[in-house]
């Protein structure tokens, strides 16, 4: 039972609703997973939320007039608060699973699909938080806001997910060295984009 102080309501939990209007086959307990990775985000940058929406493909008429050539399908997109409607998450899981690519395409996304479907909340969790709830952010500086919470997230929740794992425990030596790697393969890739 929640203590309740003088003057102050009781926190009320809402869950955020899951609208699973996807007609592809989708791997088992993916609404779970959802369910799961909303549940690890902290409550108030969910504040606002209503629901995710899972769709076969995105298809916005936003997007058709974008100047911009979009390579592939749009894996998700954010529909702020608009009027008297909350705003909502759309997940396309046609993105995700690539069900048209043939089968070494499509066995990746099957496999990495938990791991991207993650991926894509953070960052449309985080454009949520970042464009409603914290106004101190520059719009200039949005992006790098957005993409450093979601790989933040992800890099603790996949730690999470993968704590007694035997492979977690095997390659944990190595990580500070691999991690060195990566930061010179990036700085070297910066270089040559810059040449």
């Amino acid at each position: 039972m929640a203590i309740q102080t003088a003057g102050q309501k009781t926190a009320k939990i809402t869950k955020i609703r899951i609208e699973n209007q996807a007609k592809l086959d989708l791997p088992k307990g993916t609404q779970e997973h959802i369910t799961k990775v909303l549940d690890y985000v902290p409550v108030e940058h969910l504040r606002g939320l209503e629901k995710v929406r899972l769709v076969d493909f995105i298809n916005d008429p936003r997007l058709k007039n974008m100047d911009v050539p979009m390579k592939g399908d749009l894996p998700g997109l954010y529909h702020p608060r608009a009027g008297n409607q909350a705003a909502w998450l759309e997940l396309s899981m046609g993105a995700l699973l690539q069900p048209t690519e043939g089968f070494a395409k499509k066995w990746m996304a099957k496999t990495s699909f938990k791991g991207n479907l993650a991926g894509l909340i953070f960052s449309l969790v985080g454009q949520h938080y970042y464009l409603t709830l914290r106004h101190s952010v520059k719009r200039q500086s949005l992006e790098p806001q957005i993409r450093q919470y979601a790989e933040k997230n992800l890099r603790s929740w996949s730690e999470k997910q993968s704590a007694g794992s035997t492979r977690a425990k095997l390659f944990k030596p190595f990580r500070p060295m691999i991690e060195r790697w990566a930061k010179w393969l990036n700085k070297k890739a910066t270089q040559a984009q810059k040449k």
